[in-house]
């Protein structure tokens, strides 16, 4: 059973790997006058992870137990998102998303991973699926992963708790009760670490900001972004977490059967980040798609 690392445990920038000795490294860059950190690790042919959106979200937290297996192949590069860890946090109140593929996708130009194969957790994969759709794709990547990204959200009490998020412990909790199926992620180190990273300068506000409506505007449902999914013709992978929590059962093989070349797999005992909860299964999946020419 893997046990989720807590915040008394470190972290894996800067620290060799007991399997092979590889480090992962916390570089920064500039990219369009932006501050843009990124993990780094292994050699080979590039990867790139993109975390998911949640209050808290970086990419050491989503990906601490797939980089190590992915480097022992793989180049893998990991962003903090625009927005999100020790990335500036710069929010588009006109398009967000698409200001976040532009950045990420000059960033990958910067450090030439442009084409590489992209792996993203929920909003990660989301961005995947949305650019891959488009009319002008900015990533153009030559395989995809999504893992729990892509659907609809259920409406529930634990798909309320990723919105309306306040900053205490309390709340944060509940943030990650409902992004995991099993309770032993509910460790008061690690709601405390994810915490921690929520309540970095702007990472609460560049998060929220996608919940603010001007005065006088028409209270909506949270508004849906359809994605026209028979327009990707990537080569993809669509994960679905058995016991996800915010996400309709099947919804991973409704994605992928309008997708051309496309395939859906689940992955039993996880809820919304797989890569966590059962991580050798999904390391498994994550080598074998990727490599596979």
């Amino acid at each position: 059973m893997t046990r989720p690392r807590s915040a008394t445990e470190g972290c894996i920038v800067n620290q060799a790997e007991r399997g092979g000795g590889r480090t992962v490294s916390r570089r920064t860059t500039t990219v369009d006058g932006l501050t843009t950190s990124f993990l780094e690790s292994g050699s080979g042919p590039t990867v790139v992870l993109l975390h998911g959106g949640e209050f808290g979200g970086e990419a050491e937290v989503c990906w601490e137990r797939t980089i190590p297996a992915l480097a022992a192949h793989f180049r893998v590069i990991a962003p903090d998102l625009l927005g999100f860890g020790h990335t500036a946090k710069v929010v588009d109140f006109v398009d967000g998303r698409g200001r976040r593929l532009q950045h990420l996708s000059r960033f990958l130009q910067q450090i030439g991973a442009e084409g590489a194969p992209c792996v993203g957790n929920s909003m990660g994969g989301m961005l995947l699926l949305f650019d891959a759709a488009s009319a002008s794709p900015l990533l153009a990547p030559s395989k995809i992963v999504s893992i729990t990204g892509g659907g609809d959200l259920t409406e529930s009490a634990h798909t309320e708790a990723l919105f309306d998020y306040d900053g205490s412990f309390e709340g944060m909790h509940r943030v990650v009760q409902a992004l995991f199926h099993r309770r032993e992620w509910l460790d008061a180190a690690y709601v405390e670490r994810r915490r921690q990273n929520s309540l970095a300068p702007g990472a609460w506000e560049a998060v929220a900001a996608a919940r603010f409506r001007r005065p006088g505007r028409v209270k909506e449902t949270r508004p849906k972004q359809p994605i026209d999914y028979s327009a990707i013709t990537t080569p993809t992978l669509v994960v679905e977490g058995v016991e996800d929590k915010i996400k309709p059962t099947g919804w991973s093989k409704t994605v992928a059967d309008l997708m051309p070349n496309a395939r859906n797999v689940l992955v039993e005992g996880a809820g919304h980040c797989p890569q966590l909860e059962n991580p050798d299964v999904v390391n498994e999946l994550l080598i074998e798609f990727l490599a596979d020419s």
